[in-house]
């Protein structure tokens, strides 16, 4: 039912003699709340009188989102701050990658603006300069700084307006402190490292800073700091350039301090001498450090905690024993820990690491003290390790997590999810193991999957301990069971991985009754499953798609057996129930993006995004073609395959073509996955599809909470 069928007298509600109109203006205000603010400005308050006021309250004018307004154009925002500029007081346009730079000169009119997020737009030195000299109440932003910046352009009046800044995020493309030295009042400071190692002409970047820029950062004031890097040398290099003014003084006031650094990083003596000195005059709440900087180090044992809420020792040597003494100082009441990563980590459930194999078994009593004195974690990711629970009655991993009732999100590796009792009892066999190979001559069978839960709970896992696990994390909204040894065929700046690692022995009993089990998280949002190996018919998908109503995020990888699409069926059954799926993602080697494939994925009307990335895999042109045609929505193609180049471009031009006029914000790539450009192809691809969907990682945990808007 529109708002218009309401106010014109047509809808079927009003004709049972229930009008929306009549609802309070309290409802009503709840109800226009999830209406995007450039529909409610621009369309819904022209219905009627009463919507008229209604869509201008400031509880809607208050904060604009654009960030995922895909259909938002230059036209629009325009508009939008003609009408209201004068109301907003936060505008988030993060990713806005499809709009003109001149937009950007329409928010000077947002005069009141505190908050600012410009991510992702087309934001050059002097139009940033302008726009910063009219907003003089604002005290967060954050922006791009790009190749051609220029600090030297700013004016004295967007000096003053940074001067006031106290919170600022930047995502840096080239070596450059950006707008840090003119905040001279940071509270919190956010950076995200993007510097390529080599430009577009192959010549080799370097770390250090454009002549005359002032290398004194002004952190006194500093509460938060946090640096995430991308893989990359030139990134280290500049981010060392950041910290040194850290090391020299630290601030009185940090209580946040992050690095998340991908590889080896090093660790120097300004960042031992800034370590030092936090370790002495300083008590925190967040902590991520580079795994160098920890592994074989008595840090740890010398940092002061306050009420921590954020830690991540991802891929650390850290062992259980260090976790529960030097952390968690051996049981001590954790309970505002919200948040913990603990990803890589594979010696982080066992009391030491010196002589213990990373498949060997965990030790419980270490799992069960950090549940009892974490006991409101809503974030947890324990994936990339083997962590094999032993034979122990009540002690496996998935019975002790199920005591953790505020659970939002979740990682698992595939291994750990195994029912240790049923794996002793039932070697693999060929109803439940398959070949990892490339090879063609294994056959299954003709495919068969219960259509319901009932049909599936019948078989065997009621009495599982991952099925107990998925029954009592009733409201987890994200979940993600990688294999241990998962790679992606598309890692970052880097060609296409060929071969990948074989799956660990104990995942080959986690099939198709463990993906049903998943079907309990009513309140599921988004799902990723990678190297599940026994998948033999996807028959859990079905359940998955009927119970998970609320599904928007859906990431598979390397189900099954690797040299057939043996899922396909059931992948199809369950695309037809996903009505709220927004964002699909599918890695499969001899994946076939066919017409019956796209003609089921139609039945996802809300689906924006689709990236797919299959070695070998084939596509349907005229297919693709017509589900464009009939998502509307879609706004973001991408297909990394087994195609030659001149099917993949002529596709890609087809689809721009046919639908860019209607679609502004429309980001198609098609290119073969094993094509020696791809790593070129891949820079050009906006950073919040990159980092969203298209390149695979954990993402549980990845960040603090909260940490930005």
């Amino acid at each position: 039912m529109s708002i218009r069928d309401v106010v014109s007298g047509e809808s079927e509600e009003e004709s049972n003699g229930v009008n929306l109109m009549e609802f309070s203006d309290e409802i009503l205000l709840h109800i226009l709340s999830y209406v995007p603010c450039t529909d409610l400005v621009l369309n819904v308050r022209r219905t009627c009188r009463k919507l008229a006021m209604l869509c201008l309250d400031k509880s809607l004018t208050h904060t604009v989102l654009l960030q995922k307004d895909y259909k938002v154009n230059k036209d629009k925002v325009k508009q939008l701050m003609r009408d209201i500029g004068k109301e907003i007081y936060q505008l988030n346009m993060a990713g806005c990658y499809w709009l003109p730079s001149s937009t950007i000169d329409h928010v000077t009119r947002c005069k009141n603006l505190v908050k600012l997020n410009l991510c992702g737009c087309h934001v050059t030195s002097l139009r940033l300069s302008k726009m910063l000299s009219t907003l003089q109440h604002l005290r967060s932003l954050a922006i791009d700084v790009n190749p051609g910046f220029d600090a030297s352009q700013l004016s004295s009046e967007c000096k003053a307006t940074l001067s006031r800044v106290s919170e600022l995020k930047q995502t840096l493309y080239t070596p450059s402190y950006g707008v840090v030295p003119c905040c001279t009042s940071l509270e919190k400071l956010l950076l995200y490292f993007e510097i390529l190692d080599r430009s577009r002409e192959g010549f080799m970047l370097s770390g250090q800073l454009m002549v005359g820029e002032s290398n004194v950062p002004h952190y006194q004031n500093l509460r938060v700091f946090y640096a995430r890097l991308a893989p990359g040398y030139v990134n280290q290099e500049v981010v060392r350039l950041y910290l040194a003014v850290l090391s020299d003084r630290t601030p009185e006031n940090l209580h946040a301090f992050l690095i998340s650094a991908p590889g080896s990083f090093a660790e120097t003596g300004a960042t031992k001498n800034l370590l030092d000195s936090m370790a002495r005059n300083v008590r925190l709440d967040a902590l991520q450090l580079p795994k160098a900087w920890i592994n074989g180090s008595g840090l740890l044992q010398h940092l002061k905690f306050n009420n921590p809420f954020y830690f991540s020792f991802s891929r650390c040597t850290l062992s259980g024993g260090h976790l529960i003494q030097r952390v968690i100082n051996g049981g001590k009441d954790l309970k505002s820990l919200t948040s913990l990563n603990l990803s890589g980590c594979v010696h982080c459930l066992a009391p030491e690491s010196l002589f213990r194999k990373a498949e060997d078994d965990i030790d419980s009593s270490i799992l069960e003290s950090l549940v009892v004195s974490c006991c409101n974690l809503r974030h947890l990711n324990l994936s990339a390790a083997h962590h094999h629970s032993s034979e122990s009655i009540g002690n496996h991993l998935c019975q002790l997590l199920s005591r953790l009732k505020h659970l939002l999100s979740l990682a698992l590796p595939v291994c750990s999810i195994t029912d240790v009792a049923a794996n002793v009892e039932k070697p693999p066999t060929a109803s439940n193991f398959v070949p990892q190979t490339f090879g063609r001559k294994v056959r299954i069978g003709i495919q068969t999957y219960p259509r319901n839960l009932a049909d599936q709970a019948n078989q065997k896992i009621e009495s599982s301990v991952f099925w107990a696990l998925m029954g009592s994390l009733r409201f987890l909204e994200t979940l993600e069971i990688i294999g241990s040894s998962f790679s992606s065929a598309m890692p970052r700046n880097e060609p296409a991985i060929r071969n990948s690692l074989p799956p660990c022995v104990r995942a080959q009993s986690v099939g198709d009754s463990e993906v049903a089990a998943i079907s309990q998280l009513t309140y599921l949002q988004s799902l990723t499953l990678a190297q599940l190996p026994s998948i033999l018919t996807g028959s859990g998908l079905v359940n998955i798609g009927l119970q998970c109503q609320h599904l928007r995020t859906l990431s598979l990888a390397n189900l099954g057996m690797m040299g057939k699409v043996v899922y396909m069926s059931a992948l199809m059954d369950m695309l037809k129930h996903c009505k709220c799926l927004r964002d699909l993602r599918l890695e499969q080697p001899y994946f076939c993006a066919g017409a019956q494939f796209f003609q089921a994925l139609s039945h996802c009307s809300s689906l924006q995004r689709l990236c797919i990335v299959s070695r070998s895999g084939t596509l349907q042109s005229d297919a693709v073609m017509s589900f464009m045609a009939n998502c509307l929505e879609v706004i973001m193609c991408h297909m990394f395959m087994g195609e030659s180049l001149t099917v993949c471009k002529n596709l890609q031009q087809s689809i721009v073509r046919s639908f860019q006029a209607d679609r502004p914000a429309l980001n198609v790539v098609i290119f073969p996955l094993l094509h020696e450009d791809l790593t070129e192809v891949i820079r050009d691809v906006p950073m919040r599809h990159l980092d969203e969907i298209t390149l695979f990682k954990s993402r549980v945990a990845e960040e603090p909470p909260n940490l930005w808007w």
